[in-house]
């Protein structure tokens, strides 16, 4: 039941919410390495999205327009975020199979991915998950695509020597 004094959501905003947050929120979780930060980060891209939704609309990109939010919010946050809490595991959750090992495989990445730095884990996400082109990743970070290529190849470079994913990518013993 709406309340009086909250206005309604506008035209096509609450589908497209049920549409795409899921797949943002798995973005936000890999930036954060923690469900609740991923859930607060997402929370406030959307808040953002609800105040512009009719200029968002009418470029047609509500998408693009969130997911460069998403990546922009989650880089200024380093200033005031505690980064003390210890992630938990990723909002998705399997049913069935092995579930020890895939908490494991989830665990291992999540600490690699903790273990690089703010850019580098947005540049990961954004050019190896989102599969955004090198020219777009900077777009949407707001640096140079030499910044992107260098700090992809510092990323990669350090998951590649990662003693927890060697484990991870040989298939665990």
């Amino acid at each position: 039941m709406q309340r009086l004094w909250e206005p309604a959501p506008p035209e096509g905003f609450a589908q497209f919410v049920a549409a795409r947050s899921d797949a943002l929120l798995r973005s936000a979780w890999l930036l954060t390495g923690d469900a609740g930060r991923a859930e607060d980060l997402l929370q406030t891209v959307l808040t953002d999205l609800w105040r512009r939704w009719a200029s968002i609309t009418d470029g047609g990109q509500p998408e693009a327009y969130a997911r460069k939010a998403l990546f922009t919010t989650y880089v200024s946050w380093w200033r005031r975020r505690w980064r003390a809490e210890i992630p938990s595991d990723p909002p998705e959750r399997s049913a069935g199979g092995d579930t020890a090992g895939e908490s494991a495989d989830r665990d291992a990445v999540r600490r690699a991915l903790a273990r690089l730095s703010r850019q580098q884990r947005a540049v990961v996400v954004l050019r190896y998950v989102e599969d955004l082109s090198v020219q777009r990743t900077a777009e949407v970070l707001g640096c140079s695509e030499n910044t992107v290529k260098v700090q992809s190849l510092r990323a990669l470079r350090s998951l590649r020597t990662d003693p927890n994913l060697e484990l991870f990518a040989a298939g665990r013993p």
